[in-house]
């Protein structure tokens, strides 16, 4: 069994690291469902606890580190390694019939591919500088697969936006690296064992967490990321790029032992999750609202790692990553067949139009409110009950009360205005196509199974807690709550006369933080600019340099060189010392 695991692993690896050489989309598509199957092979290996660790020599030898390629094989990535596979061949075959007519496809597909081996590699990886290159890679696949449509504007730009906010993050992670290769080891078997409680590696893994996973203040890029293909925003929100920044902290969890660090956390990830919920509420994008259902969702998770409970925050990690790739996979499918509506309001009436769709589509939003007995459930409820029972500020548990009201309140406003009534849509739609069905069943499946699944795992290590009736059904009172209130805020959008957005409404559909970088201080840049390029150096330096300053310095030299001052006795004396001069000449 030892030898099997590693085995698996670096086949499954190298399998896909070929296929990126194959174009055949067909062969691909089954070599991904085959890999998934291979990958469930090492689960039994959990049973036992075990951990595997795969190490090559050392390929470079230095004084105090020797740097050679490292996997481990534990609880977390043998869980997640079948995951990542499984959403990727749904999306794969999903990307192979909605970028049918682009003249890129294979160069595309490519890229689905490389993104899934930078993701592995992230998952897998033993030692920091492993990590380092994974990190990058999943950056630099979304800023290519976001910007794809590069013929757009917006896409140059929102493909420009992730790249600059992961920058901003890395900045962290270089710093942890750095902090580790002076005072521990880059090996992450030898860091947790060290585990120093020092704050500076702390802060640094809280920051690259902050910018990969879209934590508040580095959150605008991931609903602009939306302007990017739906399979890429399947992809980049479910088991890939933003996922990366949890699963860090949850691989390193030991390190966090701090408890500042961890009511940051607990802090940052309760407002991510009320702020970016308010969000979706404000937004009319079908895509942007699931973009910033996946904000929330992280803040949840983030929430969860303050509170010292990782298993939690992997829990909810892997629940919310199928309902995630179902959204998308059924906003996709009404996008293409509505010829790229994403306005919600321009929907409705959908449910007899595609059936299946909207089955799916009601499935993943009832899962994502966390509705009994769906996959959301097991994680979302277990998340709230253990925040009831725990020691932590009461500020945190009511914001959190009211992003899951708010979640609710979303969700069940974007189902009832795309599928239900009369339809709106300015075009004609196209018919439910039935050789892409085959998706969407696998991940409505999972969604359905994958909580009753989990909870026979040992990811969910909490005991069971005793508690009140009422605070045991807090969650499902919080849901139904919102689900009343999307009524009242459908009859707002759809009936009354369209008014000037209030302060409130602007602030979180402007998404905060997002106008002060990118509007006021992008603006009073531009004026400063102006000012000094055209008063401080075009009216005043080169005026006073230039034809003033000429004039200024040839005036003096003139009177001190000239002798006509327009006085008569000056010319009269100098003509006739002159005159004498000559007549005393010519005597002479």
């Amino acid at each position: 069994m030892n030898l099997m695991i590693p085995t698996i692993t670096l086949t499954i690896m190298l399998s896909i690291m070929l296929s990126i050489f194959k174009l055949s989309t067909h062969t691909n598509k089954n070599k991904l469902m085959l890999m998934f199957l291979i990958s469930l092979m090492p689960l039994n290996a959990l049973m036992n606890n075990k951990e595997i660790t795969l190490s090559s020599t050392p390929m470079i030898i230095m004084p105090t580190e020797n740097i050679n390629i490292s996997f481990t094989l534990d609880m977390l990535s043998l869980m997640f390694i079948p995951i990542t596979l499984f959403i990727t061949w749904s999306i794969y075959e999903f990307a192979s019939w909605y970028m049918n007519q682009d003249p890129n496809i294979y160069k595309f597909l490519k890229f689905l591919i490389i993104f899934l081996i930078a993701m592995l590699i992230i998952i897998t990886a033993n030692n920091m500088y492993q990590l380092f290159i994974g990190w990058e890679a999943v950056g630099i696949m979304s800023f290519l697969l976001i910007g794809w449509w590069n013929g757009r504007s917006n896409a140059n730009m929102a493909a420009l936006q992730a790249i600059i906010y992961n920058r901003m993050g890395d900045i962290g992670l270089i710093m942890t690296t750095a902090w580790l290769m002076s005072t521990s080891s880059m090996n992450f078997q030898e860091t947790l064992i060290l585990c120093k409680t020092d704050i500076i590696p702390m802060m640094g893994l809280l920051a690259a967490t902050t910018g990969k996973s879209a934590q508040f203040t580095l959150h605008p890029w991931l609903p602009s990321a939306m302007e990017g293909p739906t399979p890429v925003s399947a992809l980049l929100h479910s088991s890939t790029m933003v996922v990366a920044g949890i699963f860090l902290l949850t691989r390193l969890n030991p390190i966090l032992q701090n408890k500042t660090i961890l009511t940051i956390c607990l802090l940052l990830g309760a407002t991510t999750t009320v702020f970016a919920a308010a969000s979706a509420t404000t937004h009319l994008d079908i895509k942007k609202i699931i973009a910033l259902s996946t904000t929330s969702q992280l803040g949840l998770m983030m929430t969860m790692i303050g509170l010292n409970q990782p298993s939690l925050a992997f829990l909810h990690m892997i629940t919310h990553s199928f309902f995630k790739a179902l959204l998308f996979l059924c906003a996709g499918t009404l996008i293409h067949n509505l010829n790229n509506e994403q306005d919600i309001r321009m929907m409705g009436g959908l449910l007899n139009t595609y059936p299946m769709t909207a089955s799916f589509l009601t499935i993943a939003s009832l899962s994502l409110m966390g509705m009994p007995f769906l996959s959301g459930f097991y994680s979302k409820d277990t998340i709230i009950e253990t925040m009831m029972n725990s020691h932590i500020n009461s500020w945190a548990l009511t914001i959190t009360l009211i992003a899951t009201t708010l979640s609710a309140l979303y969700s069940t406003r974007m189902v009832l205005l795309t599928l239900t009534n009369y339809p709106r849509t300015k075009h004609n739609a196209h018919k439910e196509a039935n050789n892409i069905i085959k998706p969407p069943i696998r991940l409505t499946t999972v969604t359905i199974l994958a909580g009753t699944m989990m909870k026979l795992t040992t990811l969910q290590n909490t005991a069971l807690p005793t508690m009140p009736k009422m605070i045991k059904l807090t969650a499902l009172i919080a849901t139904l709550l919102g689900i009343i209130l999307s009524n009242d805020l459908i009859q707002v959008i759809r009936h009354f006369p369209p008014n000037k957005s209030k302060t409130l409404n602007i602030f979180f559909n402007q998404l905060a933080f997002y106008s002060i970088p990118h509007r006021s201080i992008t603006m009073k840049m531009l004026k400063m600019s102006q000012q000094i390029s055209t008063e401080l150096i075009g009216l005043w330096t080169l005026e006073v340099w230039g034809p003033k300053g000429l004039s200024n310095m040839l005036i003096p030299m003139i009177h001190i060189s000239t002798q006509q001052k327009n006085m008569i006795k000056n010319y009269l004396s100098v003509f006739t010392i002159t005159l004498l001069f000559s007549l005393f000449s010519f005597m002479i």
